[in-house]
Formats: structure tokens, C-alpha cells, sequence
């Protein structure tokens, strides 16, 4: 695969042929910044671990520059920390067995800027192409992060360029800067993580310019996890230890249009807004 930036890299960790890697990748995860794919993709990466019929693939769209960092870190230039994101991400394709891992080295300022994104589109309509992923995983739209919004917004316009035969038959948006806990329980998708539980842990604990840097993710992750599990059900015991929750983005998919995001937000939170006011109501 050839991509726009210069500094984008291509690994493969058990150093099959590249064409070979990536044609067998059947979940495909697509994050704005290195450690996002670990955080918010889990489900497929234990999906695909040490299986011989599904293989997760990575896509990493930012170059990690603009990263907060203290301790240890607090003296590196924005240089160094690209430079020790980009093997943090390999050691994490490593040890969860990616088929294989793409950082596309972009600075985050291509994701917001609507004339700037078109390069990063290019780049996932490429990778799209070569990998035709049955599920992608990616940014949920409700994220509070604008550089997630925008790495979905590429993702949509690149998903859209593709004829509708070849588009992946999942899309799901997965939680990183904002839980998705208050989604109405009938457009949650719930994905259970108890599976290799060491597996998690190892992947979290990875990024260490973020978690020794300032940035406790590695817990913060764990606690979200633990929390939508208990806090799923009410009425019932709890079936998992860990869940992550996604929204399934697959009407955009088919959708013509990549704009078509704006009005399923907002059916999403007048969905929302409507099952309020019921409850409130009935108890009135």
C-alpha cells in the first residue's frame, strides 16, 4: 500500500507478505491516534486473536505529536514522542497479533480541516480497497474529541467512494473520549470482554509516553469496562466482567451521502431525549 505521507509506516508483525497480510484482515480498526485501536477495539482484536480464519487489522491516522506528556516524557520534543508512538503501536500489533499495523503519520490538524482531510480519505479509501474488511471499527460520532470526529468523517467520505458491493456490512462507532452508556439499550451494541483478560491488560499497559506521562488510560479504560457491565442491567445479574459499547454506524454505510452523519446524531439524541420524557412522564 502507498500512502500520501512520506513518514507513514506499514508492519507486519509475523512478517507474512505484505499483500498476504492484508487480504486476510477480516476486522479492520481505523483510530486517530496511537493506542486508540487498543482502547476502543478490543472486542475485535480478542475477535481475531490466535485464530487462523479472522485477523484484526490496524489503521492509525495522526502522528502522536501533540500528545500530553510530564515526567519522563516532559523534555521530549514532538520529534521523539512520533518517533516512540510509532514503535508503542508496533509493540501493541505485536503482542495482539495484528494482521498487520498502518500509521498513516498525518498531523491532527488534517482531520479537522475539511480541505486537509481529503489526503487522509485517500489513504483509508487505499487501504479499504486492498483490505475489503467485513467489519470496520472506528470513532463513535458522539466522541468529544474533534480530531476522532474528524478521522470518522474520513472514514465515512472513504467508505461512500467505494461501490456499494466492496463497503464493509459493519461500521460500529466505539468509545474513547465519551462512554456511550446513555444510549438508549436498544441502539447499544454490547460487546463483552472477558477473553483473555491478560491480553487487555499487556495492551493497555503498552503506551507508556501516555500512562507515565500523565495519562492514567490504562485504568480509566479498565474502570470504564467494568462499569458498563454492572451498570447494563438493573434487573439482572451481571453476564460479563467487562463490556465495551459501540453505536452501529452500517446505515451510513449504505447511505449516499457522507453528510447524512448530522441527522443520525440527531435522531440518536431525540431517540434519547423521547425515552426521558416518557419515563417522566409515566411516574407524573
Amino acid at each position: 500500500m502507498k500512502f500520501s505521507h512520506s513518514k507513514a509506516d506499514l508492519y507486519i508483525p509475523d512478517s507474512l507478505d505484505s499483500e498476504i497480510a492484508i487480504k486476510r484482515t477480516t476486522h479492520l480498526g481505523i483510530g486517530a491516534h496511537q493506542d486508540d485501536l487498543e482502547f476502543m477495539a478490543l472486542h475485535g482484536i480478542l475477535e481475531c486473536f490466535q485464530k487462523e480464519n479472522q485477523w484484526f487489522g490496524g489503521v492509525t491516522c495522526t502522528d502522536g505529536a501533540g500528545s500530553a506528556r510530564s515526567g519522563p516524557y516532559a523534555g521530549y520534543t514532538d520529534e521523539e514522542m512520533k518517533t516512540i508512538r510509532v514503535q508503542e503501536q508496533k509493540t501493541a500489533a505485536l503482542i495482539g497479533q495484528f494482521s498487520f499495523m498502518a500509521q498513516l503519520a498525518h498531523p491532527s490538524s488534517v482531520s479537522k480541516q475539511s480541505d486537509k482531510r481529503i489526503a487522509l480519505a485517500d489513504d483509508l479509501e487505499t487501504v479499504l480497497k486492498k483490505v475489503e474488511p467485513e467489519i470496520v471499527y472506528t470513532h463513535n460520532p458522539f466522541d468529544k474529541h474533534a480530531t476522532h470526529i474528524g478521522v470518522l468523517l474520513a472514514t465515512l467520505e472513504a467508505i461512500h467512494r467505494l461501490p456499494e458491493s466492496k463497503r464493509p456490512k459493519k461500521l460500529l462507532g466505539c468509545e474513547v473520549w465519551r462512554g456511550l452508556d446513555w444510549l438508549p439499550d436498544n441502539l447499544k451494541v454490547v460487546q463483552p470482554l472477558d477473553t483473555h483478560p491478560n491480553l487487555a491488560g499487556a495492551l493497555n499497559g503498552v503506551f507508556d509516553s501516555q500512562i507515565t506521562g500523565g495519562k492514567r488510560y490504562d485504568l480509566a479504560v479498565e474502570g470504564r469496562r467494568v462499569a458498563n457491565a454492572t451498570f447494563f442491567d438493573s434487573h439482572s445479574v451481571d453476564h460479563s466482567g467487562r463490556v465495551a459499547y459501540a453505536i452501529d454506524l452500517t446505515p451510513l454505510v449504505a447511505s449516499d451521502q457522507p453528510k447524512d452523519l448530522r441527522r443520525f446524531v440527531a435522531d440518536v439524541v431525540k431517540t434519547f431525549h423521547t425515552n426521558l420524557a416518557t419515563t417522566i412522564d409515566l411516574l407524573n
